[in-house]
Protein backbone atom coordinates (compact mmCIF):
# COMPACT_ATOMS: atom_id res chain seq x y z
CA UNK A 1 0.00 0.00 0.00
CA UNK A 2 1.26 3.46 -0.85
CA UNK A 3 1.00 7.10 0.19
CA UNK A 4 -0.33 10.12 -1.68
CA UNK A 5 1.28 13.45 -0.74
CA UNK A 6 -0.49 16.59 -1.91
CA UNK A 7 1.87 19.56 -2.12
CA UNK A 8 4.66 16.99 -2.30
CA UNK A 9 7.13 19.28 -4.08
CA UNK A 10 6.90 21.99 -1.44
CA UNK A 11 9.13 22.63 1.55
CA UNK A 12 7.54 20.22 4.02
CA UNK A 13 6.27 17.90 1.30
CA UNK A 14 9.73 17.25 -0.12
CA UNK A 15 11.07 16.37 3.32
CA UNK A 16 8.12 14.06 3.95
CA UNK A 17 8.49 12.32 0.58
CA UNK A 18 12.16 11.63 1.32
CA UNK A 19 11.25 10.08 4.68
CA UNK A 20 8.47 7.90 3.26
CA UNK A 21 10.68 6.59 0.46
CA UNK A 22 13.47 5.89 2.94
CA UNK A 23 11.00 3.77 4.90
CA UNK A 24 10.53 1.58 1.83
CA UNK A 25 7.07 2.73 0.82
CA UNK A 26 5.62 3.73 -2.54
CA UNK A 27 4.85 7.45 -2.81
CA UNK A 28 2.83 9.52 -5.27
CA UNK A 29 3.44 13.27 -4.91
CA UNK A 30 1.12 15.79 -6.53
CA UNK A 31 1.86 19.50 -6.87
CA UNK A 32 0.83 22.45 -9.03
CA UNK A 33 4.37 23.92 -8.74
CA UNK A 34 3.18 27.37 -7.70
CA UNK A 35 5.37 27.19 -4.58
CA UNK A 36 6.82 23.73 -4.92
CA UNK A 37 9.61 22.87 -7.33
CA UNK A 38 10.61 19.79 -9.25
CA UNK A 39 14.19 20.31 -8.15
CA UNK A 40 13.17 19.57 -4.55
CA UNK A 41 12.45 16.01 -5.64
CA UNK A 42 15.07 15.67 -8.39
CA UNK A 43 16.94 13.04 -6.37
CA UNK A 44 14.04 10.64 -6.87
CA UNK A 45 13.80 10.91 -10.67
CA UNK A 46 13.37 7.41 -12.00
CA UNK A 47 12.96 5.88 -8.56
CA UNK A 48 10.81 2.73 -8.87
CA UNK A 49 8.75 3.59 -5.78
CA UNK A 50 8.10 7.24 -6.60
CA UNK A 51 5.77 9.08 -8.97
CA UNK A 52 5.45 12.86 -9.35
CA UNK A 53 2.23 14.24 -10.84
CA UNK A 54 1.63 17.84 -11.87
CA UNK A 55 -1.98 18.60 -10.99
CA UNK A 56 -4.35 21.34 -9.89
CA UNK A 57 -5.90 19.61 -6.89
CA UNK A 58 -8.40 22.43 -6.32
CA UNK A 59 -10.44 21.35 -9.37
CA UNK A 60 -12.46 18.18 -9.82
CA UNK A 61 -10.74 17.40 -13.09
CA UNK A 62 -7.21 18.00 -11.84
CA UNK A 63 -7.69 16.11 -8.60
CA UNK A 64 -9.32 13.16 -10.36
CA UNK A 65 -6.41 12.99 -12.83
CA UNK A 66 -3.89 12.95 -9.96
CA UNK A 67 -5.63 10.12 -8.17
CA UNK A 68 -6.08 8.17 -11.39
CA UNK A 69 -2.31 8.36 -11.85
CA UNK A 70 -1.89 7.23 -8.26
CA UNK A 71 -4.26 4.31 -8.86
CA UNK A 72 -2.11 3.15 -11.75
CA UNK A 73 0.96 3.29 -9.52
CA UNK A 74 -0.65 1.13 -6.84
CA UNK A 75 -3.28 1.15 -4.04
CA UNK A 76 -3.25 4.25 -1.83
CA UNK A 77 -3.63 3.66 1.90
CA UNK A 78 -2.77 7.08 3.37
CA UNK A 79 -3.22 10.60 2.02
CA UNK A 80 -0.93 13.25 3.48
CA UNK A 81 -2.64 16.52 2.60
CA UNK A 82 -0.11 19.37 2.62
CA UNK A 83 -1.33 21.40 -0.38
CA UNK A 84 -2.42 24.94 0.59
CA UNK A 85 -1.85 28.58 -0.20
CA UNK A 86 1.20 29.67 1.75
CA UNK A 87 1.45 33.14 0.21
CA UNK A 88 -0.06 35.25 2.99
CA UNK A 89 0.09 38.49 0.99
CA UNK A 90 -1.72 36.92 -1.96
CA UNK A 91 -4.44 35.60 0.35
CA UNK A 92 -4.91 39.04 1.87
CA UNK A 93 -5.23 40.64 -1.55
CA UNK A 94 -7.68 38.02 -2.78
CA UNK A 95 -9.39 35.73 -0.21
CA UNK A 96 -10.50 33.43 -3.04
CA UNK A 97 -6.90 32.17 -3.23
CA UNK A 98 -7.18 30.68 0.26
CA UNK A 99 -10.63 29.32 -0.54
CA UNK A 100 -9.33 27.68 -3.68
CA UNK A 101 -5.88 26.44 -2.74
CA UNK A 102 -6.48 25.61 0.92
CA UNK A 103 -10.13 24.56 1.24
CA UNK A 104 -11.07 23.33 -2.23
CA UNK A 105 -8.00 21.09 -2.37
CA UNK A 106 -9.31 19.45 0.82
CA UNK A 107 -12.81 19.12 -0.55
CA UNK A 108 -11.68 17.57 -3.83
CA UNK A 109 -9.13 15.25 -2.20
CA UNK A 110 -11.73 13.88 0.19
CA UNK A 111 -14.02 13.20 -2.76
CA UNK A 112 -11.30 11.22 -4.50
CA UNK A 113 -10.45 9.34 -1.30
CA UNK A 114 -14.05 8.24 -1.08
CA UNK A 115 -13.99 7.12 -4.70
CA UNK A 116 -10.87 4.96 -4.40
CA UNK A 117 -11.54 3.69 -0.89
CA UNK A 118 -8.61 5.40 0.89
CA UNK A 119 -9.47 5.52 4.59
CA UNK A 120 -6.72 7.55 6.30
CA UNK A 121 -6.14 11.31 6.01
CA UNK A 122 -3.24 13.12 7.66
CA UNK A 123 -3.89 16.83 7.32
CA UNK A 124 -1.35 19.63 7.67
CA UNK A 125 -3.30 22.14 9.71
CA UNK A 126 -1.99 25.21 11.51
CA UNK A 127 -1.82 27.18 14.72
CA UNK A 128 -3.77 29.78 12.74
CA UNK A 129 -7.03 27.87 13.37
CA UNK A 130 -7.02 29.02 17.01
CA UNK A 131 -7.06 32.76 16.44
CA UNK A 132 -5.45 35.19 18.87
CA UNK A 133 -5.48 33.89 22.47
CA UNK A 134 -2.56 36.11 23.50
CA UNK A 135 -0.44 34.51 26.23
CA UNK A 136 -2.90 31.68 26.93
CA UNK A 137 -1.34 28.28 26.24
CA UNK A 138 -3.06 26.68 23.27
CA UNK A 139 -4.25 23.13 23.76
CA UNK A 140 -6.31 21.10 21.33
CA UNK A 141 -9.56 21.39 23.31
CA UNK A 142 -9.49 25.17 23.76
CA UNK A 143 -12.30 27.13 22.18
CA UNK A 144 -14.06 28.65 20.52
CA UNK A 145 -11.71 28.60 17.54
CA UNK A 146 -11.82 32.06 15.93
CA UNK A 147 -9.14 32.41 13.23
CA UNK A 148 -8.28 35.98 12.27
CA UNK A 149 -6.82 35.25 8.82
CA UNK A 150 -8.26 33.85 5.61
CA UNK A 151 -5.58 31.18 5.77
CA UNK A 152 -6.61 30.10 9.28
CA UNK A 153 -10.29 30.17 8.37
CA UNK A 154 -9.78 27.83 5.43
CA UNK A 155 -7.57 25.49 7.47
CA UNK A 156 -10.33 25.30 10.10
CA UNK A 157 -12.96 24.71 7.42
CA UNK A 158 -10.78 21.90 6.07
CA UNK A 159 -10.57 20.36 9.54
CA UNK A 160 -14.37 20.47 9.73
CA UNK A 161 -14.69 18.80 6.33
CA UNK A 162 -12.32 16.04 7.44
CA UNK A 163 -14.41 15.49 10.60
CA UNK A 164 -17.53 15.09 8.46
CA UNK A 165 -15.69 12.61 6.25
CA UNK A 166 -14.85 10.45 9.28
CA UNK A 167 -18.54 10.30 10.13
CA UNK A 168 -19.17 9.18 6.54
CA UNK A 169 -16.32 7.02 5.22
CA UNK A 170 -12.87 7.74 6.66
CA UNK A 171 -11.46 5.52 9.39
CA UNK A 172 -9.02 8.15 10.61
CA UNK A 173 -8.30 11.87 10.22
CA UNK A 174 -5.26 13.31 11.99
CA UNK A 175 -5.33 17.10 12.20
CA UNK A 176 -1.71 18.08 12.77
CA UNK A 177 -1.49 21.72 13.80
CA UNK A 178 1.91 23.08 12.79
CA UNK A 179 3.66 26.10 14.31
CA UNK A 180 6.22 28.09 12.27
CA UNK A 181 8.21 25.38 10.49
CA UNK A 182 11.70 26.27 9.28
CA UNK A 183 14.57 24.63 7.44
CA UNK A 184 15.39 23.68 3.88
CA UNK A 185 14.44 23.63 1.02
CA UNK A 186 12.69 26.80 2.08
CA UNK A 187 10.30 28.59 -0.26
CA UNK A 188 8.95 31.30 2.05
CA UNK A 189 8.87 32.40 5.68
CA UNK A 190 10.57 34.95 7.91
CA UNK A 191 14.14 33.59 7.65
CA UNK A 192 13.89 33.05 3.91
CA UNK A 193 12.53 36.58 3.45
CA UNK A 194 15.24 38.17 5.63
CA UNK A 195 18.03 36.35 3.79
CA UNK A 196 16.63 37.43 0.43
CA UNK A 197 16.18 41.04 1.53
CA UNK A 198 19.74 41.31 2.80
CA UNK A 199 21.11 39.66 -0.31
CA UNK A 200 19.33 42.29 -2.43
CA UNK A 201 19.93 45.26 -0.08
CA UNK A 202 22.81 44.53 2.36
CA UNK A 203 22.73 47.92 4.10
CA UNK A 204 19.30 47.65 5.71
CA UNK A 205 16.87 44.97 6.82
CA UNK A 206 13.25 46.12 6.96
CA UNK A 207 11.09 44.16 9.38
CA UNK A 208 7.29 44.01 9.25
CA UNK A 209 5.94 45.01 12.65
CA UNK A 210 7.88 46.26 15.67
CA UNK A 211 9.82 43.02 16.13
CA UNK A 212 8.13 42.03 19.40
CA UNK A 213 6.16 39.25 17.70
CA UNK A 214 7.13 36.04 19.50
CA UNK A 215 6.33 32.60 18.17
CA UNK A 216 7.53 29.00 18.52
CA UNK A 217 9.70 27.68 15.68
CA UNK A 218 10.19 24.02 14.79
CA UNK A 219 12.81 22.58 12.47
CA UNK A 220 11.30 20.60 9.61
CA UNK A 221 13.29 17.47 10.49
CA UNK A 222 11.55 17.35 13.88
CA UNK A 223 8.18 18.02 12.30
CA UNK A 224 8.59 15.01 10.00
CA UNK A 225 9.47 12.80 12.99
CA UNK A 226 6.31 13.95 14.78
CA UNK A 227 4.13 13.40 11.70
CA UNK A 228 5.38 9.86 11.20
CA UNK A 229 4.98 9.05 14.89
CA UNK A 230 1.39 10.31 14.82
CA UNK A 231 0.73 8.08 11.81
CA UNK A 232 2.10 5.07 13.68
CA UNK A 233 0.70 5.69 17.15
CA UNK A 234 -2.55 7.68 16.91
CA UNK A 235 -5.84 5.77 17.30
CA UNK A 236 -8.64 5.74 14.75
CA UNK A 237 -11.22 8.50 14.45
CA UNK A 238 -10.57 12.24 14.49
CA UNK A 239 -7.65 13.55 16.53
CA UNK A 240 -5.97 16.97 16.58
CA UNK A 241 -2.34 17.32 17.66
CA UNK A 242 -0.28 20.44 18.25
CA UNK A 243 3.28 19.94 17.06
CA UNK A 244 5.95 22.38 18.18
CA UNK A 245 8.90 23.10 20.47
CA UNK A 246 8.56 22.99 24.22
CA UNK A 247 9.39 26.68 24.74
CA UNK A 248 7.49 29.94 24.24
CA UNK A 249 9.40 30.87 21.10
CA UNK A 250 11.65 33.71 20.01
CA UNK A 251 10.99 37.23 18.77
CA UNK A 252 11.15 38.42 15.19
CA UNK A 253 13.71 41.01 16.31
CA UNK A 254 16.03 38.24 17.49
CA UNK A 255 15.63 36.36 14.21
CA UNK A 256 16.32 39.53 12.23
CA UNK A 257 19.50 40.20 14.19
CA UNK A 258 20.70 36.60 13.85
CA UNK A 259 20.17 36.66 10.08
CA UNK A 260 21.88 40.05 9.76
CA UNK A 261 24.84 38.83 11.81
CA UNK A 262 25.31 35.96 9.35
CA UNK A 263 24.52 37.64 6.03
CA UNK A 264 25.36 41.34 6.44
CA UNK A 265 26.74 42.24 9.90
CA UNK A 266 26.72 45.99 9.27
CA UNK A 267 23.07 46.08 8.19
CA UNK A 268 20.74 48.48 9.98
CA UNK A 269 17.46 47.01 11.24
CA UNK A 270 14.36 49.06 10.51
CA UNK A 271 11.14 48.06 12.26
CA UNK A 272 7.55 48.88 11.43
CA UNK A 273 4.79 49.97 13.77
CA UNK A 274 2.72 47.78 16.05
CA UNK A 275 2.99 44.15 17.10
CA UNK A 276 1.40 42.63 13.98
CA UNK A 277 3.44 42.01 10.87
CA UNK A 278 0.35 41.93 8.63
CA UNK A 279 -3.44 41.78 8.74
CA UNK A 280 -4.37 38.45 10.33
CA UNK A 281 -0.97 37.94 11.97
CA UNK A 282 -1.11 36.43 15.47
CA UNK A 283 1.77 38.25 17.20
CA UNK A 284 2.21 35.82 20.09
CA UNK A 285 1.15 32.29 20.81
CA UNK A 286 2.43 29.32 22.73
CA UNK A 287 1.58 25.67 22.36
CA UNK A 288 0.79 22.84 24.68
CA UNK A 289 2.30 19.69 23.14
CA UNK A 290 1.20 17.35 25.92
CA UNK A 291 -1.13 15.37 23.67
CA UNK A 292 1.48 14.35 21.11
CA UNK A 293 4.00 13.85 23.94
CA UNK A 294 1.69 11.12 25.24
CA UNK A 295 2.22 9.31 21.93
CA UNK A 296 5.97 9.35 22.61
CA UNK A 297 7.24 12.42 20.71
CA UNK A 298 9.36 15.23 22.12
CA UNK A 299 11.34 17.96 20.33
CA UNK A 300 15.12 17.99 20.68
CA UNK A 301 15.73 21.58 19.54
CA UNK A 302 14.56 24.79 21.17
CA UNK A 303 13.08 27.52 18.99
CA UNK A 304 16.38 29.39 19.08
CA UNK A 305 18.37 26.28 18.12
CA UNK A 306 15.97 25.57 15.28
CA UNK A 307 16.29 29.15 14.04
CA UNK A 308 20.10 28.99 14.12
CA UNK A 309 20.15 25.72 12.19
CA UNK A 310 17.62 26.98 9.65
CA UNK A 311 19.55 30.19 9.03
CA UNK A 312 22.64 28.17 8.10
CA UNK A 313 20.62 25.92 5.80
CA UNK A 314 18.79 28.74 4.03
CA UNK A 315 22.00 30.75 3.55
CA UNK A 316 23.56 27.70 1.85
CA UNK A 317 20.40 27.13 -0.17
CA UNK A 318 20.19 30.74 -1.31
CA UNK A 319 23.90 31.32 -1.87
CA UNK A 320 23.77 34.52 0.19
Amino acid sequence: MGAFVSGGAGFIGANLVARLIAEGGCVVAADNFVRGSRRHLAGFDGHPRFCLVEADLATSKGCAAAFEAADRFGPIETVWHLAANSDIAAGLADPRIDLRDTFMTTFEILGQMRRIGARRLIFASSSAVYGDFGEVELHEDIGPLTPISNYGAMKLASEAQACAAVEDFLEQALLLRFPNVIGSPSTHGVIFDFVRRLRDEPAVLRVMGDGTQRKPYLHVSELIEAMVLARDKAPGGVHAYNIGPSDIGVTVALIAQCVADRVSPTARLEFGDGPRGWVGDVPRFRYSIERIARLGWAPRLSSRQAVSRAIDEIIRQDGA
